[in-house]
């Protein structure tokens, strides 16, 4: 038995949150690391120590080994945890961690070289006699050979960084022409993502849904599967959506893969936790994908359905050299109920899930809600705190579990209505949209739904511009209590019928709201758009029946009671009305009309570094044409064109890092 006093976590965000919990609940001491980006993020101030280990940059801080190995030796930590990401499959990184006399919580070096890379893991799972997808796994890395590999795979085909996951270094090919480009874009993601730009190619399999089997092993033998998660729910190959038990899988289906996924870590003597990946083909057939040698992001999905499961105490004491405390058969019996995993990501939906970043301004979750025993949250943000642009663009998990999978549901519908997230675009309205959509509730689903229902999932929908300038005004005039005399009331006119008038905007379109103030403490309320935004006016007489500083209840005419929160910040105005959320900005009573206006060309959607320019001065370019491209939350960007015209100056340059809002290319 080894003895753990004191663990660093070498990773950031809400999975350096969730280890430091139970480690806390265990007794044991918590050591962050963390890059300049994130010196005031919040698993920093959750930590007992931490350690700053260099720039914002990955490759300069989460990745540098020695960094990480000297603060846990500063530090006097004992062991290290992973985390998922960064180092966490590194064979290297474990040797280098037991070579210093600290102990690693998660699985040997060789079995994550066996398994932790996709291209050797396919072998030994081909070896142990578990169904493999057809592709190329071979030395020849570079683009001509990989290239002529695929001509004897077919099309369409998968290309995949072997050193990593999370749909990085990931793309789907369906014709040749496309494939050099897909094959050195995929090998750069990948080189930044991992460190190692190492690709494997997969035969691509149509409208597949996609299983993982999670297995935990320890140093004595044992091991078991924990039954699987359903991952279906995807974009840009990465989940959003996981819950278990899948209801895709029969039970001789799901016995067959719970078989093969022991049978696979045997064969290695594997010992921690471990994900078997799926891919099953709409005729049921399945192949192995890979496997993660690391704890996963959606594992609360599993400690959901298995009673007392919490799978960090669980590697933290098969890293102590303990046996597994359970065998498959009490996992079985502890088995029960549904649960589900909705990933929050700081990311605009509508715009190709372009990722966000900046400051948050209100993370909030109904009290009443966030207090009952079937939801559970994982965050990396709270109020106030800064979402980087140099990481990935996860900012919270939220986790509902119940009896039946209908129960899981309603209660993910209920917490994600409850759920007020202001200051960066989120896709909250997006999981909302997938908790009501028939297919899902149907548990029919694969890995293209996000892409096929788009327009259904984001559907244009009425504006409540009108209504919610009303409440942020009642909130405004509550909010600035100015009295003449003490017998004189706020708001007090010498003509009461004239109305307190003020603006607001919600992108292009304005609306300007008036408030007339009656005898009895009513208001009667109009809004009206402008000549650029018109829409049908709204007049009611309403009474204000509370108001503090983030929220409003108003009661209409008809008795029904609206209840609105409130966040401002500077000029912005956040209003959560009816499950959706509005940002309104107060336009001044005198605009400058004397204003610059925008530079016609195409900019920066982002803080990030340009990785290639594809546009000189003075060439024609047409709409969409991609004319540079960018790197940001470790993926890549392409900046098109916003219409035909002629690139009159291109400011882009490779290397370069640029503020989001940066012009690039000036296009006439």
């Amino acid at each position: 038995m080894k003895e753990i006093r004191k663990i660093l976590v070498a990773n950031r965000g809400e999975i350096a949150v969730r280890i430091f919990r139970t480690c806390e609940r265990m007794g044991i001491a918590t050591v962050a690391v963390f890059s300049d980006a994130d010196a005031s993020s919040l698993f920093v101030r959750r930590a007992e120590e931490a350690v700053r280990i260099g720039r914002a940059a990955s490759r300069e801080s989460y990745l540098v080994m020695e960094r990480v190995l000297d603060a846990a030796k500063k530090t006097g930590a004992d062991a290290i945890h992973p985390g998922f990401g960064f180092l966490s499959e590194r064979p290297e990184f474990v040797q280098a961690v037991q070579d210093a006399g600290i102990t690693f919580i998660g699985p040997s070096p060789n079995a994550m070289r066996a398994m932790g890379l996709k291209r050797e893991a396919k072998l030994t799972a081909k070896a142990a006699g578990v169904p493999v997808v057809p592709g190329y796994t071979g030395q020849d890395q570079s683009t001509d050979g990989i290239a002529a590999a695929c001509k004897d795979i077919g099309y369409p085909l998968l290309i995949k960084a072997s050193a990593g996951g999370g749909g990085r270094g990931m793309r789907i090919v369906r014709a040749a022409s496309e494939l050099s480009d897909s094959i050195e874009s995929a090998r750069r993601e990948a080189e930044s993502a991992f460190g190692d730009g190492t690709l494997i190619v997969e035969k691509y399999v149509e409208r597949p849904k996609h299983i993982e089997i999670q297995i935990l092993g320890d140093e004595h033998g044992n091991v078991v599967h924990l039954y699987e998660r359903e991952c279906s729910i995807q974009r840009r190959h990465q989940k959003i959506v996981e819950e278990a038990p899948s209801p895709l899988l029969s039970a001789d289906v799901r016995a067959k893969m719970g078989a093969d996924a022991v049978k696979l870590a045997k064969s290695l003597s594997y010992s921690n936790a471990g994900t078997v990946e799926l891919v099953v083909a709409p005729s049921g057939e399945y192949y192995f994908l890979e496997v993660n040698t690391r704890l996963q992001v959606e594992h609360p999905v599993t400690e959901g359905v298995i009673e007392a499961l919490d799978l960090v105490e669980e590697q933290i004491r098969v890293a102590r050299g303990e046996k597994l405390r359970f065998t498959q058969e009490d996992v079985t019996r502890r088995w029960r109920g549904a649960a589900i995993e909705c990933r929050l990501c700081a990311e605009d939906p509508r715009e190709g899930y372009l990722p966000q970043s900046g400051r948050v301004v209100d993370f909030t979750f109904d009290p009443k809600i966030a207090s009952l025993d079937w939801l559970r949250i994982e965050t990396a943000v709270e109020s106030g705190d800064e979402v980087p642009v140099h990481y990935d663009s996860m900012i919270a998990k939220i986790i509902t579990h119940g009896t039946t999978r209908t129960d899981a549901i309603q209660r993910m519908r209920r917490a994600l209505a409850s759920l007020s997230v202001q200051g960066i675009r989120t896709n909250q309205e997006l999981l909302e949209s997938v908790m009501v959509h028939a297919d899902f509730v149907r548990g029919d689903v694969d890995t293209h739904f996000l892409e096929r229902e788009a327009a259904t999932l984001l559907p244009e929908r009425p504006s409540l511009l009108a209504r919610a300038a009303i409440a942020a005004a009642l909130h405004a005039d509550a909010m600035h209590v100015t009295r003449v005399t003490p017998h004189v009331p706020n708001g007090w006119r010498s003509n009461r019928y004239a109305p307190e008038r003020s603006s607001w905007s919600e992108g292009d379109r304005k609306v300007e709201v008036g408030i007339v103030r009656e005898r009895d403490g009513s208001f009667v309320v109009t809004a009206m758009g402008d000549a650029d935004s018109p829409f049908e006016g709204h007049l009611d007489r309403v009474r204000r029946v509370r108001a503090s500083h983030d929220e409003i209840v108003v009661e209409g005419s008809d008795g029904h009671l609206t209840h609105a929160r409130i966040v401002i910040d500077r000029d912005r105005t956040f209003v959560r009305l009816e499950g959706r959320s509005i940002t309104l900005h107060a336009l001044p009573r005198f605009p400058d009309r004397d204003a610059d206006s925008a530079v016609d060309g195409c900019v920066a959607p982002m803080p990030g570094k340009i990785l290639k320019v594809l546009v000189e001065n003075g060439a024609t370019v047409k709409a969409g044409e991609t004319l540079v491209v960018m790197e940001a939350m470790k993926m890549e960007h392409a900046v098109k064109a916003p219409h035909d015209g002629i690139a009159k100056e291109v400011r882009a340059k490779v290397g370069e890092q640029v503020d989001g809002g940066a012009l690039l290319v000036v296009v006439e």
